[in-house]
């Protein structure tokens, strides 16, 4: 192995340009390959840049040449010379009008054959490619990925910086309190059998930084979540979490509209028009069946409950009589893709995701079908392609429930189906807020009402009243920022009266023990003044992947963990010594697999 002793990196590697020749550079990096051709030696020196071309011919000092003959894929080099214009012009790369002429070539570290070659869009299998995930980043579609999101990084910090914002860290290691999500726990080794938990946000600490005085808080914040993985969904994630005081929910959203403006502009030079689109929770579900709706594109939902109403199929009039909704989607001309084969995929995702069924209007040249049609009258068939908008070439699915949330939510769920099987093209970046969230929803499994947020968000002014008799009526101050389909940020006002935040913890079935217990610290600090004061918290990496259009956030963390929760890299979580759980004073379960 050599040495870099005397020499200086002059220009990264993607930074040379036709106006560099002549210049005497020295550059470092990669071999991403070697070309031997008998008199001529051409490398492809990478580094996290882009590629330069590096040459060996016969002005080449022979033990120079004779050393790049020995190069192999992935050595690490160290590379003086002259910058001169290529004979042949590679348009594929910028720096491909020029090469580096070699007078001095070190070998700065061999490496062996890699399991896989490192190129822009591998096809290598991705549990290969996470296990050498530190080869995996050097390809340079990741490697920009990364570099994509510091800038973004560094973006929201300019922002809120220059909006008064003061950067604040909170404690890793907090008390354990119900967030929604199981908490990552740590023991404690001084305090045997006591643990402390890994934050699932810093909610409690980012309150009571208002209440400390400091008016405008932000942290790009680590947060930990012990929940089954998804797409879009990591245990441990980056939060652009923002707190305010002396301010109401149109100052928060002002806030966050600003924010998505400067980062969309600086990172993308993409403008992001303002103010951005508002939909309720309840127009958001009647429209799309989702609280996070993608408005890229349109198939909304529609009732047709009143023209089906008494109508002689049973599946309609019974979920009517038993105060239930009629809803349906039309799905302009995919009657082509979608065959009857296709509805009875569709038939068996909806009962998947807790339908009965499946009702359907399919209309082609040759006439319309249907699953109902025979058991309405030509009225009350015409009223339904009527009410939906149906016309030839199209397919109308429609499902009938006693609860209206089961409807909306398959068809939300089918419309986003139904939108990639016919590849329906998606405008714009899909950004709005939705708002006026419903405080309580009702968990079947405990058999009582649970806050859909979190129990410090501020109800609506006008609901205050509802909260001891009625919860269903109560609707909150909170709001989400939705990017193409994906909940993007989420925040409220928070309650800063301690008398309506012991309302609340009743209305959740706490007794003033029980929230005492969890919560104390943070409502006795309301004792001593606390401003008004709301923020909310934006996924960093989500907005990453959006911004780059990345299906999933394994392209934008630079070490991920897998569908099971593991590091294929360093194999973790795993085994540790019985001397650590002795210090710890704990002990382990066999149990039987």
């Amino acid at each position: 192995m050599e040495t870099i002793q005397g020499m200086k990196r002059t220009r990264y590697c993607g930074e040379f340009r036709r106006e560099h020749a002549g210049d005497t550079v020295t550059v470092f990096g990669w071999a991403q390959r070697q070309r031997d051709l008998g008199q001529l030696i051409f490398i492809d020196l990478r580094d996290r840049t882009g590629i330069v071309q590096l040459a060996f011919d016969d002005a080449t000092a022979r033990d120079v040449f004779e050393k790049a003959s020995t190069v192999r894929s992935e050595y690490v080099l160290a590379v003086t010379g002259e910058v001169r214009v290529r004979s042949a012009v590679n348009t594929e790369i910028p720096t491909g009008e020029v090469e580096i002429a070699v007078t001095e070539l070190r070998i700065l570290n061999k490496a062996e054959t890699p399991p896989f070659e490192i190129t822009e869009n591998s096809t290598t299998a991705e549990a290969t490619r996470l296990k050498y995930r530190y080869l995996d980043l050097r390809r340079p579609d990741l490697q920009k990925n990364i570099l994509l999101r510091h800038r973004i990084a560094k973006a929201t910090r300019d922002y809120f910086d220059s909006q008064g914002f003061i950067e604040i860290e909170t404690p890793m290691l907090i008390r354990s309190t119900p967030e929604g999500a199981r908490d990552f726990l740590v023991p404690s080794r001084v305090h045997k059998g006591e643990f402390y938990a890994l934050p699932q946000s810093p909610q409690l600490y980012k309150q009571l930084s208002m209440v400390a005085g400091f008016d405008r808080y932000f942290q790009l914040a680590r947060c930990f979540r012990d929940e089954d993985l998804r797409a879009d969904r990591q245990p441990e994630f980056t939060q652009i979490d923002l707190e305010m005081s002396f301010v109401d929910v149109e100052d928060v959203l002002a806030i966050g509209e600003g924010f998505m403006k400067h980062v969309f502009k600086t990172v993308l030079d993409v403008d992001v028009p303002t103010p951005l689109p508002r939909l309720t929770y309840t127009e958001a579900m009647d429209r799309f069946g989702s609280d996070k709706p993608d408005i890229r594109f349109g198939m909304e939902l529609c009732d047709i409950s009143d023209a089906v109403r008494g109508c002689g199929f049973g599946v309609f009039s019974g979920a009517l009589e038993a105060g239930g909704t009629v809803r349906a989607i039309t799905a302009k001309g995919a009657a082509a893709t979608l065959s009857r084969k296709e509805i009875d995929k569709l038939t068996e995702h909806a009962r998947g995701i807790g339908a009965k069924g499946l009702a359907w209007v399919r209309w082609t040249p040759d006439g319309v079908t249907s699953s109902f049609g025979k058991f309405l009258t030509e009225e009350e068939f015409a009223a339904v392609l009527a009410a939906t908008g149906a016309e030839q070439g199209d397919v109308v699915l429609v499902v009938a429930d006693a609860k209206k949330s089961l409807v909306l939510s398959v068809l939300g769920a089918l419309r986003l189906v139904v939108a990639d099987k016919l590849n329906i093209e998606k405008q714009g970046l899909g950004l709005l807020w939705i708002t006026e969230f419903p405080f309580f929803e009702w968990d079947e499994e405990s058999q009582t009402w649970v806050a859909m947020h979190h129990p410090f968000t501020s109800p609506l002014d006008e609901c205050i009243p509802y909260l001891d008799n009625d919860p269903s009526k109560v609707f909150a101050k909170a709001y989400d920022l939705v990017l193409g389909g994906i909940e993007l940020a989420s925040g409220s006002i928070r309650i800063t009266n301690p008398e309506l935040q012991q309302r609340m913890f009743r209305a959740l079935g706490l007794s003033d023990e029980e929230s005492h217990a969890k919560f104390g610290y943070l409502t006795d600090a309301f004792r001593y003044g606390a401003p008004p004061h709301g923020g909310m918290a934006l996924g960093l990496d989500r907005l990453v992947m959006q911004m780059l259009g990345a299906p999933t956030l394994r392209d934008v963390v630079a070490y991920p963990k897998v569908q099971n929760m593991t590091e294929l890299m360093t194999q973790c979580p795993s085994a540790v010594d019985a001397e650590q759980l002795t210090d710890l004073g704990i002990g382990l379960l066999k149990t039987e697999e």
